[in-house]
C-alpha cells in the first residue's frame, strides 16, 4: 500500500503534461489496443508463429522462459486482452513452484503493483480443493501507470470536477489544510482507478489430472461493458 501511495503522489506531481495516447496494458512492449491484424504482426516481429487448429487460432512460442500459445481476444473489434497460456502440462508439485515463481517474479518488478498475496505452500492441497471446491487459483497485479502516455490534463480535470461538488472555486484556489488533503486523497483515488485499468493476472488450470498457467494482460478501457446491450 505505501508503495502504492507513492506511485500516486509521485504521479500527482507530474501533472504537468498531455500525451495524445491512452496509457494502457502492455504486454512485451505491446500495446493490448488495436486490431487483431496489427496485433499479430507486432507479435509476430517479436518471433511468435501464426497457427490454426480447426477454427482456433493462436500464435505460438517462447515466454518468460516457457513454451506458450497466444491468444487475441477482441471487442468490437478493438484488442481487450491478450491470453498466454503454458504449451506444456505439469503435475501438481510443479504447478505450485511454477505459481509461487510467478508471484516472486511480479512481486520483484517495479512495474506491477499486487492486489494481495499469493504465495502457495506445501500444505495447499490444489487438487482436492479444485476438484471439490471448485476454488481457483490466481494472482493479480497491475501495471503502473505510465505518465509519459497517460492524459495527465484529463486526471486533472476529473480530479477537479470531483471536489467541485464540495468546494467552491475559491476554496479550492485558496485551499485550507483539510481542503488540501482532500485535494491528495481524491487524486489518489482516481490515479488508483487508473492503475485498476491495467490488469496482469494468471491462474492455474487443471486438465485431466495435469496443470498449467494461463496468464492474462487485459485492457480494460476495451473491455466491453455493457455498452451493447
Amino acid at each position: 500500500m505505501k508503495r502504492l501511495l507513492f506511485i500516486v503522489l509521485a504521479m500527482i506531481a507530474t501533472i504537468t503534461s498531455f500525451a495524445q495516447q491512452k496509457d494502457v496494458t502492455s504486454f512485451l512492449g505491446i500495446p493490448v489496443d488495436g486490431t487483431v491484424l496489427s496485433m499479430k504482426q507486432k507479435l509476430v516481429s517479436k518471433g511468435f508463429v501464426p497457427k490454426k487448429v480447426g477454427t482456433n487460432e493462436f500464435l505460438e512460442g517462447e515466454f518468460n522462459g516457457c513454451n506458450v500459445n497466444v491468444y487475441i481476444r477482441t471487442n468490437n473489434n478493438k484488442v481487450y486482452r491478450i491470453m498466454v497460456a503454458d504449451n506444456n502440462t505439469v503435475d501438481e508439485a510443479q504447478i505450485k513452484i511454477r505459481f509461487n515463481n510467478l508471484v516472486s517474479q511480479f512481486e520483484n518488478n517495479k512495474r506491477y503493483i499486487p492486489l494481495d498475496k499469493y504465495t502457495l505452500s506445501d500444505e495447499d492441497d490444489i487438487s482436492y480443493e479444485m476438484t471439490v471446491h471448485n476454488k481457483n487459483y490466481e494472482a493479480y497485479f497491475y501495471q503502473v501507470p505510465d505518465m509519459e502516455k497517460a492524459d495527465t490534463l484529463g486526471l486533472q480535470e476529473k480530479v477537479r470536477n470531483e471536489l467541485l461538488s464540495k468546494y467552491t472555486e475559491a476554496e479550492l484556489t485558496n485551499p485550507s489544510e483539510e481542503i488540501t488533503k482532500e485535494i491528495k486523497n481524491t487524486a489518489i483515488k482516481i490515479g488508483t482507478e487508473l492503475m485498476l485499468m491495467k490488469p496482469v493476472w494468471f491462474k492455474i488450470v487443471r486438465v485431466n489430472g495435469e496443470y498449467f498457467i494461463c496468464m492474462f494482460y487485459d485492457n480494460e478501457y476495451n473491455r466491453s461493458h455493457g455498452e451493447d446491450l
